[in-house]
């Protein structure tokens, strides 16, 4: 078979081509070959559902007017056989707008007979476009994951407790989340949990930051465009909610979504149909959306920044992440769990302490700035463990502390030191093995610190 892919190009597709007239059938069998694709045929739906059963296709090309099956039953049984699987419908001019009515629940285009041979050659590059982008997401969903693990939230506190028990019940529902939350507390790691414990965790998961992209490309990135729908534009494009579909897609930053563009997301999360730009076609996507932002949308939308109806669609269920200064006693458990990025081992990462002045730091930046500390210490120190001296310039100058932790601005490293101890024992209601597991330091030296201090 001749395989017209170059370095670059889209994979060739495996077509099943399902058709009751015999000439079609031979004409498709030489001409998508050509092409430089796959292709079994078949006479009609009941063999193409057997034929999808033993094996794997990309795109079916089916007729809507079958003797036995129609092609919308076919298409209908295909999704539950082979998930994933592009529908093209062959339809003649009386049953166009049959063919265009179920371009609107889900099949990914209609051709009309007589089939002219650009116009499939063109409709199954994007195809195999839309496949492409597919693979390639999958593909960076699992470098991230080998780079930064699977989207488990570390903590054993109460609060991150009470983060996981939201994600169990929300992800196995298709309701739109919005997560809240500072910068740095882990917004689009909940995304991915999300997304890893849904029905869709087999489909892609997409990821755009709102406020990184450019004002005039807002609307192509995220519905796509057609070729020639404005200057630079020279191909056929498709845009993100395309890319996620089936899937789920993460608008973050959403609180810098320009007011013109609210409108159209509304628009799209209301009907669940997207418009290329220039194109004036319209076809249904299903595409899982989350939000997140670290701005208070409802401030915003008393300011006249953001769409009050936006912010209650987006709004169906609210996921607000603490701070890391909210549960610092999780941050033992943070340190171990982030040095498997930087280091071999995770015994005696850090001195007691190093992990003291970690522990007494108010983290403006949060985890975020946890991973970064950890980083910078790594380099630093030639031998473990890491010290105090290891740390950023602005943890050993004492940093930003909690207010009201009643710090004096010349404390020493062993008052902060004891501090921490107090804190976690108040924390466990005095239990000193339960403080002792959340500081990393044996029951043994906690005892000696506390009789040392009485001494």
């Amino acid at each position: 078979m001749h395989n017209s892919s170059t370095p670059g190009s889209p994979d060739p597709l495996h077509i099943l081509f399902a058709d009751d007239e015999v000439s079609l059938r031979e004409l498709m069998s030489l001409e998508l070959p050509r092409m430089g694709h796959r292709v079994s045929v078949c006479a009609n739906g009941h063999e193409a559902l057997t034929l999808m059963a033993k094996q794997a296709f990309d795109c079916l090309i089916v007729d809507l007017d079958m003797p036995g099956l129609s092609g919308i039953e076919v298409i209908e049984q295909a999704g539950a056989i082979s998930p994933g699987i592009e529908a093209v419908i062959l339809t003649g001019k009386s049953s166009i707008e049959s063919a265009i009515a179920a371009v609107r629940h889900g099949v990914f285009d209609y051709l009309t007979k007589p089939c002219k041979l650009a116009n499939l050659k063109m409709l199954l590059e994007k195809v195999a476009q839309k496949r492409s982008l597919e693979k390639k997401f999958r593909a960076v969903q699992r470098q991230l994951l080998r780079v930064e693990g699977s989207p488990d939230l570390v903590g054993d506190s109460s609060c991150m407790d009470n983060i996981r028990q939201m994600i169990e019940r929300v992800a196995p529902t298709s309701s739109t989340v919005l997560v809240l939350g500072e910068t740095g507390t882990g917004k689009e790691l909940v995304a991915r949990a999300i997304h890893q414990q849904s029905r869709r965790q087999d489909q892609p998961f997409v990821a755009v930051n709102c406020g990184a992209l450019p004002e005039s490309l807002i609307e192509s990135e995220l519905f796509g465009h057609r070729k020639g729908a404005f200057t630079g534009a020279e191909e056929h494009r498709s845009g993100l909610f395309e890319v996620a579909d089936g899937g789920t897609l993460l608008l973050d930053e959403i609180g810098e979504l320009p007011r013109s563009m609210q409108a159209k997301l509304l628009r799209v999360l209301e009907s669940g149909e997207i418009r290329r730009v220039g194109d004036n076609q319209v076809f249904e996507i299903d595409a899982r959306v989350i939000c997140a932002t670290h701005r208070d949308l409802a401030t915003m939308v008393a300011d006249g920044e953001f769409r009050q109806d936006l912010m209650f669609r987006i709004n169906a269920f609210e996921i607000t992440l603490p701070s890391l200064r909210q549960h610092v006693e999780d941050i033992p458990q943070l340190v171990k769990h982030l040095s498997e990025r930087f280091l071999p081992t995770t015994e005696s990462v850090f001195t007691e302490e190093a992990m003291a002045i970690l522990q007494m730091y108010s983290w403006p930046g949060n985890v975020r700035e946890l991973v970064n500390a950890i980083e910078h210490a790594t380099i630093l120190c030639d031998q473990l463990p890491i010290e105090p001296r290891h740390l950023p310039e602005r943890f050993q100058q004492g940093g930003e502390r909690p207010t009201g932790a009643g710090l004096a601005a010349d404390m020493t490293l062993r008052g902060l030191e004891m501090q921490a101890i107090h804190a976690a024992l108040a924390r466990h209601t005095n239990n000193k093995r339960m403080a002792a597991e959340e500081l990393g330091i044996s029951l043994k030296t906690l005892y000696n610190k506390l009789n040392s201090e009485a001494a």
